[in-house]
Protein backbone atom coordinates (compact mmCIF):
# COMPACT_ATOMS: atom_id res chain seq x y z
CA UNK A 1 0.00 0.00 0.00
CA UNK A 2 2.99 2.18 0.89
CA UNK A 3 4.64 2.15 -2.37
CA UNK A 4 0.80 2.80 -4.55
CA UNK A 5 0.81 5.46 -2.76
CA UNK A 6 4.35 6.42 -3.49
CA UNK A 7 3.86 5.30 -6.89
CA UNK A 8 0.13 8.22 -7.09
CA UNK A 9 2.58 10.42 -5.43
CA UNK A 10 5.12 10.74 -8.60
CA UNK A 11 2.35 10.33 -10.87
CA UNK A 12 0.93 13.42 -9.21
CA UNK A 13 4.17 15.24 -9.41
CA UNK A 14 4.89 15.06 -12.68
CA UNK A 15 1.48 15.78 -14.08
CA UNK A 16 1.86 19.14 -11.86
CA UNK A 17 5.31 19.85 -13.57
CA UNK A 18 3.91 18.93 -17.07
CA UNK A 19 1.13 21.62 -16.15
CA UNK A 20 3.09 24.33 -15.22
CA UNK A 21 5.93 23.88 -17.76
CA UNK A 22 2.31 24.01 -20.68
CA UNK A 23 2.06 27.71 -19.17
CA UNK A 24 5.13 28.51 -19.76
CA UNK A 25 5.65 27.69 -23.54
CA UNK A 26 4.13 28.72 -26.51
CA UNK A 27 2.73 27.12 -29.83
CA UNK A 28 6.05 26.12 -31.88
CA UNK A 29 5.94 26.15 -36.05
CA UNK A 30 6.31 22.80 -36.29
CA UNK A 31 3.39 21.97 -33.80
CA UNK A 32 1.28 24.64 -35.65
CA UNK A 33 1.86 22.80 -39.07
CA UNK A 34 0.52 19.48 -37.25
CA UNK A 35 -2.43 21.62 -35.77
CA UNK A 36 -3.45 23.19 -39.16
CA UNK A 37 -1.58 20.77 -41.64
CA UNK A 38 -2.21 17.72 -43.07
CA UNK A 39 -4.77 15.54 -41.75
CA UNK A 40 -3.42 13.22 -39.07
CA UNK A 41 -4.67 11.05 -35.94
CA UNK A 42 -3.13 13.44 -33.89
CA UNK A 43 -4.20 16.17 -34.94
CA UNK A 44 -7.48 14.84 -34.70
CA UNK A 45 -7.59 14.49 -31.32
CA UNK A 46 -6.11 17.80 -30.70
CA UNK A 47 -8.78 19.13 -32.32
CA UNK A 48 -11.21 17.51 -30.08
CA UNK A 49 -9.58 18.64 -27.29
CA UNK A 50 -9.43 22.20 -28.17
CA UNK A 51 -13.09 21.70 -28.80
CA UNK A 52 -13.83 21.03 -25.54
CA UNK A 53 -10.98 23.36 -24.03
CA UNK A 54 -11.39 25.97 -25.88
CA UNK A 55 -8.28 27.34 -27.79
CA UNK A 56 -5.45 27.73 -25.45
CA UNK A 57 -2.28 25.96 -24.06
CA UNK A 58 -4.02 23.50 -21.93
CA UNK A 59 -5.85 21.83 -24.37
CA UNK A 60 -3.71 21.74 -27.07
CA UNK A 61 -1.05 19.65 -24.66
CA UNK A 62 -3.87 18.02 -22.55
CA UNK A 63 -3.44 14.94 -24.79
CA UNK A 64 -0.25 14.53 -24.81
CA UNK A 65 0.17 14.93 -21.02
CA UNK A 66 -3.02 12.31 -20.71
CA UNK A 67 -0.96 10.09 -23.09
CA UNK A 68 2.07 10.14 -21.18
CA UNK A 69 0.21 9.56 -17.95
CA UNK A 70 -1.34 6.40 -18.65
CA UNK A 71 1.91 5.22 -20.45
CA UNK A 72 3.76 5.95 -16.97
CA UNK A 73 0.89 3.43 -15.57
CA UNK A 74 1.20 0.92 -18.36
CA UNK A 75 5.38 1.07 -17.66
CA UNK A 76 4.71 0.77 -13.88
CA UNK A 77 2.59 -2.22 -14.66
CA UNK A 78 4.80 -4.01 -17.56
CA UNK A 79 7.93 -3.50 -14.49
CA UNK A 80 6.30 -6.40 -12.86
CA UNK A 81 7.16 -8.56 -14.82
CA UNK A 82 10.96 -7.80 -15.12
CA UNK A 83 11.91 -6.32 -11.15
CA UNK A 84 9.62 -7.96 -7.81
CA UNK A 85 10.75 -5.81 -5.32
CA UNK A 86 8.26 -2.80 -5.45
CA UNK A 87 11.50 -0.11 -4.11
CA UNK A 88 13.35 -0.79 -6.96
CA UNK A 89 10.51 -0.74 -10.05
CA UNK A 90 9.58 3.23 -8.32
CA UNK A 91 13.04 4.10 -8.85
CA UNK A 92 12.69 2.88 -12.39
CA UNK A 93 9.42 4.92 -12.93
CA UNK A 94 11.53 8.20 -11.61
CA UNK A 95 14.44 7.36 -13.94
CA UNK A 96 11.47 6.68 -16.91
CA UNK A 97 9.67 10.17 -16.11
CA UNK A 98 12.69 12.15 -15.55
CA UNK A 99 14.72 11.04 -18.82
CA UNK A 100 14.39 14.03 -21.20
CA UNK A 101 13.11 11.88 -24.21
CA UNK A 102 9.87 11.08 -22.17
CA UNK A 103 9.83 14.64 -20.42
CA UNK A 104 9.92 16.39 -24.10
CA UNK A 105 7.04 13.87 -25.73
CA UNK A 106 4.82 14.11 -22.44
CA UNK A 107 4.26 17.76 -23.46
CA UNK A 108 5.54 18.52 -27.17
CA UNK A 109 3.17 17.88 -30.23
CA UNK A 110 4.62 15.30 -31.91
CA UNK A 111 4.43 11.47 -32.47
CA UNK A 112 6.41 10.31 -30.19
CA UNK A 113 4.21 10.44 -26.95
CA UNK A 114 1.62 8.44 -28.65
CA UNK A 115 4.33 5.80 -29.72
CA UNK A 116 5.72 5.47 -26.72
CA UNK A 117 1.85 4.65 -25.59
CA UNK A 118 0.72 2.27 -28.32
CA UNK A 119 4.47 0.11 -27.51
CA UNK A 120 3.78 0.18 -24.11
CA UNK A 121 0.06 -0.89 -23.94
CA UNK A 122 0.71 -3.82 -26.99
CA UNK A 123 3.56 -5.22 -24.74
CA UNK A 124 1.14 -4.71 -21.58
CA UNK A 125 -1.65 -6.76 -23.58
CA UNK A 126 1.02 -9.26 -24.80
CA UNK A 127 2.66 -10.30 -21.29
CA UNK A 128 -0.61 -10.82 -20.56
CA UNK A 129 -2.18 -12.65 -23.12
CA UNK A 130 -4.68 -11.03 -24.20
CA UNK A 131 -4.33 -11.90 -27.83
CA UNK A 132 -7.73 -10.69 -29.87
CA UNK A 133 -6.89 -7.22 -28.58
CA UNK A 134 -3.32 -7.03 -29.54
CA UNK A 135 -4.29 -8.71 -32.97
CA UNK A 136 -6.69 -5.71 -33.57
CA UNK A 137 -4.37 -3.21 -32.11
CA UNK A 138 -1.58 -4.28 -34.55
CA UNK A 139 -4.49 -3.63 -37.38
CA UNK A 140 -5.04 -0.05 -36.39
CA UNK A 141 -0.99 0.59 -35.99
CA UNK A 142 -0.95 -0.11 -39.56
CA UNK A 143 -3.57 2.69 -40.48
CA UNK A 144 -2.62 5.20 -37.86
CA UNK A 145 1.25 6.45 -38.24
CA UNK A 146 4.52 4.79 -40.47
CA UNK A 147 6.81 4.54 -36.90
CA UNK A 148 4.74 1.58 -36.41
CA UNK A 149 6.27 -0.02 -39.51
CA UNK A 150 9.55 -1.15 -37.34
CA UNK A 151 7.21 -2.39 -34.81
CA UNK A 152 6.09 -4.77 -37.96
CA UNK A 153 9.33 -5.93 -38.69
CA UNK A 154 10.45 -6.61 -35.35
CA UNK A 155 7.54 -8.56 -34.39
CA UNK A 156 7.90 -10.48 -37.93
CA UNK A 157 12.03 -11.83 -37.01
CA UNK A 158 10.15 -12.52 -33.39
CA UNK A 159 7.94 -14.41 -34.51
CA UNK A 160 10.67 -17.00 -36.12
CA UNK A 161 12.27 -17.14 -33.22
CA UNK A 162 9.47 -18.40 -31.17
CA UNK A 163 7.67 -20.33 -34.37
CA UNK A 164 4.84 -18.99 -34.63
CA UNK A 165 3.44 -18.98 -38.71
CA UNK A 166 0.36 -17.20 -38.00
CA UNK A 167 1.57 -14.32 -35.97
CA UNK A 168 4.38 -14.19 -38.26
CA UNK A 169 2.37 -14.20 -41.54
CA UNK A 170 0.02 -11.57 -39.36
CA UNK A 171 3.14 -9.57 -38.98
CA UNK A 172 4.19 -9.55 -42.44
CA UNK A 173 0.78 -8.72 -44.18
CA UNK A 174 0.07 -5.13 -42.08
CA UNK A 175 3.99 -4.20 -42.74
CA UNK A 176 3.37 -4.71 -46.27
CA UNK A 177 -0.23 -2.94 -45.78
CA UNK A 178 1.82 0.08 -43.75
CA UNK A 179 4.52 0.48 -46.74
CA UNK A 180 1.65 0.79 -49.34
CA UNK A 181 0.32 3.65 -47.49
CA UNK A 182 3.15 5.30 -45.93
CA UNK A 183 6.48 4.03 -47.63
CA UNK A 184 9.68 4.54 -46.23
CA UNK A 185 12.14 6.96 -46.88
CA UNK A 186 15.18 5.97 -47.83
CA UNK A 187 17.14 7.92 -50.28
CA UNK A 188 20.54 9.19 -50.96
CA UNK A 189 24.44 8.11 -49.96
CA UNK A 190 26.29 8.34 -46.69
CA UNK A 191 26.68 11.39 -45.46
CA UNK A 192 27.83 10.96 -42.47
CA UNK A 193 24.85 10.69 -39.87
CA UNK A 194 25.19 8.21 -37.85
CA UNK A 195 27.43 9.79 -34.55
CA UNK A 196 24.85 12.27 -35.06
CA UNK A 197 21.83 9.32 -34.36
CA UNK A 198 24.21 8.17 -31.23
CA UNK A 199 24.38 11.62 -29.83
CA UNK A 200 20.64 12.15 -30.19
CA UNK A 201 20.10 8.72 -28.55
CA UNK A 202 22.30 10.01 -25.60
CA UNK A 203 20.38 13.72 -25.11
CA UNK A 204 17.21 11.40 -25.08
CA UNK A 205 18.08 8.33 -22.79
CA UNK A 206 21.55 10.46 -20.87
CA UNK A 207 25.15 9.22 -21.95
CA UNK A 208 25.11 6.42 -19.20
CA UNK A 209 21.64 5.37 -19.72
CA UNK A 210 22.35 4.63 -23.42
CA UNK A 211 25.52 2.84 -22.91
CA UNK A 212 24.47 0.67 -20.81
CA UNK A 213 21.26 -0.35 -22.76
CA UNK A 214 23.38 -0.87 -25.94
CA UNK A 215 25.42 -3.05 -23.58
CA UNK A 216 22.18 -4.67 -21.90
CA UNK A 217 20.42 -5.36 -25.35
CA UNK A 218 23.78 -7.29 -26.62
CA UNK A 219 24.84 -9.24 -23.59
CA UNK A 220 21.24 -10.64 -23.83
CA UNK A 221 22.15 -11.63 -26.98
CA UNK A 222 25.12 -13.31 -26.29
CA UNK A 223 23.04 -15.09 -23.28
CA UNK A 224 20.36 -15.99 -25.63
CA UNK A 225 17.91 -13.98 -23.05
CA UNK A 226 15.65 -12.83 -25.87
CA UNK A 227 12.22 -11.60 -25.07
CA UNK A 228 9.81 -9.73 -27.17
CA UNK A 229 10.95 -6.23 -25.94
CA UNK A 230 14.42 -7.56 -26.92
CA UNK A 231 13.54 -8.00 -30.13
CA UNK A 232 11.13 -5.08 -30.71
CA UNK A 233 14.01 -2.51 -29.00
CA UNK A 234 17.01 -4.16 -30.64
CA UNK A 235 15.54 -4.47 -34.48
CA UNK A 236 14.58 -0.79 -34.43
CA UNK A 237 17.93 0.14 -32.89
CA UNK A 238 20.05 -1.31 -35.69
CA UNK A 239 17.53 -0.27 -38.41
CA UNK A 240 17.72 3.85 -37.19
CA UNK A 241 21.51 3.24 -37.13
CA UNK A 242 21.71 1.69 -40.54
CA UNK A 243 19.53 4.35 -41.91
CA UNK A 244 21.50 7.02 -40.56
CA UNK A 245 24.31 6.20 -42.96
CA UNK A 246 21.99 7.34 -45.85
CA UNK A 247 20.32 9.99 -44.22
CA UNK A 248 19.09 11.93 -41.49
CA UNK A 249 16.49 10.15 -39.23
CA UNK A 250 13.30 10.97 -37.28
CA UNK A 251 15.10 10.29 -33.73
CA UNK A 252 11.27 10.38 -32.42
CA UNK A 253 10.21 7.58 -34.66
CA UNK A 254 12.42 5.73 -33.42
CA UNK A 255 13.84 6.17 -29.19
CA UNK A 256 10.73 5.24 -28.26
CA UNK A 257 11.50 1.57 -28.76
CA UNK A 258 14.69 1.95 -27.22
CA UNK A 259 12.34 3.93 -24.27
CA UNK A 260 10.64 0.67 -23.80
CA UNK A 261 13.59 -1.56 -23.07
CA UNK A 262 13.98 0.07 -20.01
CA UNK A 263 12.25 -2.78 -17.60
CA UNK A 264 14.20 -5.20 -19.28
CA UNK A 265 17.66 -2.98 -18.84
CA UNK A 266 16.56 -2.43 -15.12
CA UNK A 267 16.44 -6.10 -14.33
CA UNK A 268 20.00 -6.48 -16.09
CA UNK A 269 21.19 -4.03 -13.97
CA UNK A 270 19.58 -5.27 -10.42
CA UNK A 271 20.47 -8.99 -11.19
CA UNK A 272 24.13 -7.51 -11.64
CA UNK A 273 24.44 -5.49 -8.83
CA UNK A 274 22.78 -7.62 -6.21
CA UNK A 275 25.21 -10.95 -7.55
CA UNK A 276 27.63 -8.94 -6.08
CA UNK A 277 29.68 -8.69 -2.81
CA UNK A 278 28.71 -4.99 -1.04
CA UNK A 279 32.58 -4.50 -1.73
CA UNK A 280 32.24 -4.78 -5.80
CA UNK A 281 29.02 -2.88 -5.91
CA UNK A 282 30.71 0.84 -6.23
CA UNK A 283 30.51 0.81 -9.93
CA UNK A 284 26.76 0.16 -9.97
CA UNK A 285 25.91 2.26 -7.44
CA UNK A 286 28.13 5.33 -9.21
CA UNK A 287 26.66 4.52 -12.47
CA UNK A 288 23.12 4.65 -10.44
CA UNK A 289 23.90 7.69 -8.66
CA UNK A 290 25.62 9.61 -12.31
CA UNK A 291 22.70 8.96 -13.79
CA UNK A 292 20.08 9.87 -11.76
CA UNK A 293 21.69 12.68 -10.85
CA UNK A 294 21.99 13.69 -14.43
CA UNK A 295 18.67 13.18 -14.72
CA UNK A 296 17.25 15.62 -12.07
CA UNK A 297 19.85 18.12 -13.47
CA UNK A 298 18.39 18.28 -17.13
CA UNK A 299 14.85 18.18 -15.26
CA UNK A 300 15.79 21.43 -13.13
CA UNK A 301 17.09 23.00 -16.51
CA UNK A 302 14.03 22.56 -17.99
CA UNK A 303 11.87 23.47 -15.16
CA UNK A 304 13.55 27.13 -15.00
CA UNK A 305 14.43 27.18 -18.63
CA UNK A 306 13.94 31.00 -18.66
CA UNK A 307 16.35 31.60 -16.01
CA UNK A 308 19.23 30.76 -18.69
CA UNK A 309 18.03 33.63 -20.56
CA UNK A 310 20.12 35.75 -18.12
CA UNK A 311 23.59 33.87 -19.11
CA UNK A 312 23.12 33.09 -23.00
CA UNK A 313 24.87 35.48 -25.19
CA UNK A 314 22.20 35.34 -27.73
CA UNK A 315 18.97 34.30 -26.92
CA UNK A 316 17.67 32.87 -30.39
CA UNK A 317 20.22 30.14 -29.07
CA UNK A 318 18.64 28.57 -26.34
CA UNK A 319 17.26 25.01 -26.54
CA UNK A 320 13.64 26.21 -25.89
CA UNK A 321 13.73 29.63 -27.79
CA UNK A 322 11.15 27.64 -30.87
CA UNK A 323 8.48 27.45 -28.16
CA UNK A 324 8.63 30.83 -26.35
CA UNK A 325 7.73 34.23 -27.22
CA UNK A 326 4.52 33.84 -29.72
CA UNK A 327 2.22 33.56 -26.93
CA UNK A 328 3.49 37.03 -24.91
CA UNK A 329 3.63 38.30 -28.47
CA UNK A 330 0.18 37.52 -29.39
CA UNK A 331 -1.54 39.12 -25.68
CA UNK A 332 1.09 42.27 -26.36
CA UNK A 333 -0.87 43.04 -29.82
CA UNK A 334 -3.84 42.41 -28.54
CA UNK A 335 -3.28 44.33 -25.77
CA UNK A 336 -2.71 47.50 -28.26
CA UNK A 337 -5.84 46.47 -30.15
CA UNK A 338 -4.42 44.64 -33.11
CA UNK A 339 -5.94 40.99 -33.39
CA UNK A 340 -4.03 40.66 -37.22
CA UNK A 341 -1.41 41.17 -38.51
CA UNK A 342 0.99 40.51 -41.64
CA UNK A 343 4.15 38.95 -40.20
CA UNK A 344 6.83 36.27 -41.57
CA UNK A 345 5.27 32.51 -41.78
CA UNK A 346 6.64 31.12 -39.09
CA UNK A 347 5.13 33.50 -36.60
CA UNK A 348 2.37 33.94 -38.60
CA UNK A 349 1.23 30.37 -37.86
CA UNK A 350 2.18 30.98 -34.32
CA UNK A 351 0.05 33.47 -34.05
CA UNK A 352 -2.63 32.27 -35.55
CA UNK A 353 -3.36 29.68 -32.58
CA UNK A 354 -3.45 32.52 -30.19
CA UNK A 355 -6.41 34.62 -32.06
CA UNK A 356 -3.90 36.61 -34.02
CA UNK A 357 -4.65 36.61 -37.71
CA UNK A 358 -3.32 37.65 -41.13
CA UNK A 359 -4.37 40.67 -42.17
CA UNK A 360 -2.96 43.51 -44.37
CA UNK A 361 -3.66 45.99 -41.95
CA UNK A 362 -0.62 45.94 -39.97
CA UNK A 363 3.31 44.81 -41.06
CA UNK A 364 5.01 42.91 -38.09
CA UNK A 365 8.90 42.95 -38.99
CA UNK A 366 11.09 40.97 -36.91
CA UNK A 367 13.82 43.32 -35.20
CA UNK A 368 17.74 42.88 -34.24
CA UNK A 369 17.48 45.34 -31.83
CA UNK A 370 14.54 47.55 -29.81
CA UNK A 371 14.45 50.69 -31.90
CA UNK A 372 12.52 52.23 -28.94
CA UNK A 373 9.56 54.20 -30.65
CA UNK A 374 5.69 53.69 -30.12
CA UNK A 375 5.75 50.59 -33.00
CA UNK A 376 8.43 49.04 -31.65
CA UNK A 377 7.58 45.31 -29.49
CA UNK A 378 10.23 44.01 -27.15
CA UNK A 379 9.40 40.43 -25.76
CA UNK A 380 11.62 39.72 -22.43
CA UNK A 381 11.98 36.43 -19.80
CA UNK A 382 13.58 37.52 -16.35
CA UNK A 383 14.58 40.97 -17.46
CA UNK A 384 16.01 39.78 -20.62
CA UNK A 385 14.77 41.27 -23.97
CA UNK A 386 14.53 38.35 -26.37
CA UNK A 387 12.52 39.22 -29.46
CA UNK A 388 12.22 42.81 -30.67
CA UNK A 389 9.85 43.34 -33.76
CA UNK A 390 8.12 46.48 -34.94
CA UNK A 391 4.43 46.74 -36.07
CA UNK A 392 3.02 49.52 -38.52
CA UNK A 393 -0.49 50.84 -39.59
CA UNK A 394 -0.21 50.38 -42.98
CA UNK A 395 -3.01 52.32 -43.80
CA UNK A 396 -2.17 54.81 -41.34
Amino acid sequence: MKYKLIFLLLLGLDALNLIYQTSEISISYRESLILYGDFSILQTIVKISISIFGQNDFALRFPMILTHILSVILFFNISKHYIENDKDRLWLVLIFILLPGVLSSAIILDAAGLIIFGLLLFIWLYINKHKKSYYILLILFSFIDNSYLYLFLALSIFSIYIKDRVFFIFNIIIFIISILLFAIDAHGSPVGHFLDTLGLYAAIFSPVIFLYTVFVIYRRFLTKELDIIWFISSTVLLISLILSFRQSIKIEHFAPYLIIALPMVASNFISSYRVRLKQFRKGYKMMFIISLVSLLINTVIVLFNKELYKIIEHPRKHFVYKFHVAKELANELKSRSIDCVNADTQMQARLYFYGVTKCDKYKLTKQRIDTKNENSVTISYKKRPVYFANVTNIYK
